[in-house]
């Protein structure tokens, strides 16, 4: 199992950033590996909300299936999950002293089946990507605040 975690601070206050990191299809804004995010469901994004996600990590393309597991006034939980692997985001959003939010970002990715060898290089490609996320989320982000 691999975890990354990065916080930062952003400008715009924790309600909108919320509701823009909610809607998965924005990764492709600010997830470096994602090449595409589409939604699978209609209506409201709400708890069960899906997401097929198409990913060039390191060279190699792989697709998952996110669902959005909890959402609260301060968590987005995204859980994703094809034959090789489980990803699940935590993203936790709270006032910043001083205004605008700050934004814990935690990705757990657990490999399955013979992909669990890839384990250790896996953690160096990732500890990357999420230097790359910390970058491009904040600036995302920080154009809601104008």
């Amino acid at each position: 199992m691999t975890t990354v975690t990065r916080t930062f601070t952003v400008r715009p206050e924790p309600a909108t950033v919320l509701d823009y990191l909610k809607d998965f299809t924005h990764a492709e804004e600010w997830d470096p590996g994602t090449e595409r995010c589409t939604r699978n469901d209609t209506g409201p994004i709400v708890v069960g909300s899906t997401f097929h996600n198409e990913s060039k990590i390191a060279g190699v393309g792989t697709e998952l299936t996110y669902t959005l597991e909890k959402l609260t006034h301060d968590t987005i939980v995204l859980v994703g999950r094809n034959e090789t692997a489980t990803s699940t985001d935590t993203i936790t959003v709270v006032p910043a002293s001083g205004g605008g939010s700050e934004v814990t970002y935690e990705a757990v990715i657990e490999m399955s089946g013979a992909a669990k060898l890839a384990a250790p290089a896996v953690k160096v490609v990732f500890e990357k990507i999420g230097n790359d996320v910390e970058r491009d989320m904040t600036q995302a982000l920080d154009r809601l605040a104008g």
